[in-house]
Parts: C-alpha cells; sequence; structure tokens
C-alpha cells in the first residue's frame, strides 16, 4: 500500500526571530520603601491622635468614625506600595 504524501513533506527552515529575555530587576525602585513607611507611619500615627487626642481636634471630631477609616486606608497603601518592594 502507498504511504500518504503528508508524510513525505519537509519542513520549512524559515526560523523565527528569536526575542531577547528581559532581566528581571534585582534593585527595588528609590521611592517604595519610604512611601510604604511613610504611610504605615502616618496611618498608625493618625489611629493614635484619633484615640488619644480626636474629640479635642475640631477636624477629627467633625470626621467621627471615619478617622478609622482613614488610618486603616494610609496603611493599607502601605501594604499595597510594598508589593513593589523587591
Amino acid at each position: 500500500m502507498p504511504e500518504s504524501s503528508s508524510r513525505n513533506k519537509k519542513k520549512s527552515t524559515a526560523e523565527k526571530p528569536q526575542k531577547t529575555p528581559k532581566k528581571p530587576r534585582t534593585t527595588s525602585r528609590p521611592w517604595v520603601a519610604p512611601l510604604m513607611l511613610g504611610c504605615w507611619l502616618l496611618g498608625l500615627v493618625w489611629l493614635v491622635v484619633f484615640y488619644v487626642a480626636g474629640q479635642d481636634i475640631p477636624f477629627m471630631n467633625d470626621l467621627g468614625n471615619w478617622n478609622l477609616l482613614i488610618g486603616m486606608g494610609l496603611i493599607a497603601v502601605g501594604f499595597v506600595v510594598s508589593t513593589q518592594w523587591i
């Protein structure tokens, strides 16, 4: 029985141009650590000031429990920024 002609096809020799792989970053961006620590500390200070003297500070008294969201939000932003740190 004769073989089918599809088995005898030669593969094309045209090669695809190869991309050079990107080198992974080995250092962190210089703004990441200060911004991360700054957000954490500012959020912590905001919460401590709210609990200790929030009733005496007019704008904090007006915000009420939104101060908790602001403080925790700053801390959360610090954690999001920390994902950029290598």
